[in-house]
């Protein structure tokens, strides 16, 4: 009998601009086997070096609402635009290959797959404070002061839904969130509703040994 179940962990990770969150899933595909990044479907024209399925999976608009019209999507929104979504063949067929598969979106996108898919597990990258949040987006070096204001009254507002998610991890030390951050979601694994297969087998074998 198979004890465990060997599916994948659906894991949703958000953060504020500038919490760090692209650079931890750097590290945690880079430091740990058995993880897929997500790729996201959108509907607007591939730039300078990206890549089809790396970057994105490039559809027209026409077939990306034809996507929509088939619940192909587990999230999507349209932004300036363009549509964006995350693909559910794609993501699913990476859970039912053992993969955990890690989807980098906002708070909006993480209650709309978590209202639809109970299970997914929900991860907010968080700064040390507020603070270290403006200092890391300065340092950048990229964006006007404008730009950085709106982002920190963006990340104000985000912040009144963090309560809605399973766990937060604080960005303070690389190393450290990225170890933490794997080994949350490995717990994950050993949940009872990641496991209903195997609780369903224990309870068939212990009606048979009722008697």
């Amino acid at each position: 009998m198979q004890k465990i179940n060997n599916r994948g962990i659906l894991t949703v990770v958000s953060g504020f601009a500038g919490s760090g969150k692209g650079t931890l899933m750097k590290k945690l595909l880079e430091n740990y086997d058995g993880y897929a990044l997500s790729v996201s479907a959108t509907s607007r024209s591939p730039r300078p070096g990206e890549k089809e399925g790396v970057s994105y999976f490039f559809k027209s608009r026409s077939e990306f609402e034809k996507m929509i019209e088939d619940d192909g999507f587990l999230e999507h929104a349209e932004y300036v635009g363009n549509y964006y979504g995350t693909p559910k063949d794609f993501v699913f067929s990476k859970l039912d290959e053992g993969f955990d598969v890690i989807l980098e979106i906002e708070i909006q996108g993480a209650m709309q797959i978590k209202e639809r898919f109970p299970d997914t597990l929900l991860v907010f990258v968080m700064p040390p404070g507020a603070e270290e949040l403006k200092s890391r987006l300065v340092g950048r070096g990229t964006e006007t002061p404008e730009i950085i204001e709106k982002r920190m009254k963006r990340a104000a507002a985000e912040s009144e839904g963090i309560e809605k998610y399973d766990f937060i991890v604080v960005n303070d030390d690389i190393d450290k969130c990225t170890k933490q951050l794997h080994e949350i979601i490995q717990a994950a694994h050993f949940t009872p509703s990641h496991q209903m297969e195997f609780i369903q087998e224990i309870r068939k074998e212990l009606k048979k040994l009722e008697g």
